[in-house]
C-alpha cells in the first residue's frame, strides 16, 4: 500500500491520505506553530497483532504541548486512544508502523502570534522499520548548534518549529562523516542527540542529564529509567553531565520512540569503552525488544492491541 491509498485521520474523519490538504499560507506551514507526537506500533506475526507503545503517555504529553503553544486538542486522551487504534486497524497494517498525531494553527493569513488562531487536529500512520541502521553503533560529534533554551522555545514542548535546530546539528554532523549529533545545552553541557535523549554508564551507574538542561522529556526515556531502576537494578542519576564524561564512559547509548534502544560507538572519533554494544546497554535493549514484542507480561499495560477483538472497518 503506498502512502497514497492509505487512510488518515483530518478534518474530524477518516479520509484517503491524497484528500487531506494544506494551504500554503497555512500558519503552521509558515511559522512553525504546532506540536505533534512520534509513536510506534509493533507487529507481532505470530499473535498477528500490532501492538501501539505507551499510546497514552504520548497523548497525555500531546495535551501538555499544545496548552502550551495555545491550542486546544478536540479530543481527550482515551477518544485520541480509540481514534488512533481505528486508523491503525482501518489500514490493516502487518508491520511495523510510525504514527504522527499533529495539531496546528491552521489559519490561512499573514501574521506571527498564537491567540486566536484556529487550530487543526490530524493522525498519520505510515509502515517504519529503523530509524537508524545501527548494527555497529553511532559515530557521534558533539555539534556546534546548541540544544534550543527554554526562554527561547519551550524545549519541554514537542513544537515542530523548534525541529530546526534538531535539523542543524544532524546535517552538521553528516556532512562531517558521522551518524549523529550531541547537542550542548546553553551552559555547555550534554542535552541530548538531534532527536533522541542521551545515557551514559560509569561505575556501573546510569546517568542521563536532567529536564534542566532542556532535554526534551522523553517517554522511551522515562521507559528506560524505569526498566533500569526496576529490572536491572541499576543506580540512576539525572544530573548536569560535562562533554569529557562522555569520552570516559564506559557506555552511551541514546532512547527515543523512534530510535528504541541505540548505542554509541564512539564520540569526536574518540570510542566508548571498546566500541562495542556495552552490557547495560544490550540488556536494556533487549528488554525493550522483549516488551515491543509483547513478550514480558509485566508490561503488557505498557501496549494497547489494534486487533483483539475488533471487526475492522472498512
Amino acid at each position: 500500500m503506498s502512502l497514497y491509498d492509505s487512510t488518515v485521520f483530518a478534518q474530524g474523519r477518516f479520509m484517503p491520505y491524497d484528500q487531506a490538504r494544506v494551504g500554503l499560507l497555512t500558519h503552521g506551514l509558515n511559522y512553525g506553530t504546532g506540536c505533534f507526537e512520534g509513536i510506534r506500533g509493533y507487529w507481532n506475526p505470530d499473535d498477528r497483532e500490532l501492538n501501539l507503545l505507551l499510546l497514552r503517555e504520548h497523548f497525555e504529553r500531546l495535551h501538555t504541548s499544545a496548552r502550551i503553544l495555545l491550542m486546544h486538542l478536540p479530543h481527550d486522551v482515551e477518544e485520541l486512544v480509540s481514534l488512533t487504534v481505528e486508523l491503525c486497524a482501518r489500514n490493516r497494517f502487518e508491520e511495523n508502523v510510525y504514527i504522527r498525531p499533529l495539531i496546528y494553527k491552521n489559519a490561512e493569513d499573514v501574521g506571527v502570534r498564537l491567540a486566536g488562531v484556529d487550530d487543526a487536529f490530524a493522525i498519520v500512520a505510515i509502515p517504519f522499520s529503523a530509524y537508524y541502521d545501527g548494527g555497529s553503533g553511532l559515530k557521534t560529534c558533539v555539534s556546534s548548534w546548541r540544544r534550543i533554551d527554554d526562554t527561547m522555545a519551550p524545549a519541554r514542548a514537542k513544537i515542530t518549529g523548534a525541529y530546526i535546530n534538531s535539523a542543524l546539528a544532524k546535517s552538521e554532523a553528516q556532512m562531517n562523516g558521522f551518524d549523529e549529533a550531541i547537542m550542548l545545552s546553553h551552559d555547555g553541557h550534554v542535552a541530548e542527540g538531534s532527536a533522541a535523549n542521551l545515557f551514559m554508564v560509569k561505575n556501573g551507574t546510569l546517568f542521563t542529564p536532567d529536564p534542566t538542561q532542556n532535554v526534551l522529556e522523553g517517554i522511551t526515556r522515562r521507559a528506560v529509567l524505569t526498566l533500569a531502576k526496576d529490572d536491572l537494578g541499576l543506580d540512576v542519576v539525572e544530573r548536569t553531565l560535562d562533554r569529557s564524561e562522555l569520552y570516559a564512559a564506559e557506555e552511551v547509548f541514546f532512547t527515543g520512540t523512534a530510535a528504541g534502544v541505540i548505542f554509541v560507538a564512539s564520540v569526536d572519533h574518540r570510542p566508548i569503552g571498546d566500541g562495542r554494544i556495552g552490557p547495560v546497554t544490550r540488556a536494556l535493549r533487549e528488554l525493550y525488544d522483549r516488551i515491543t514484542a509483547g513478550c514480558e507480561p509485566k508490561y503488557r499495560s505498557w501496549l494497547t492491541p489494534t486487533y483483539a477483538g475488533r471487526r475492522v472497518t472498512a
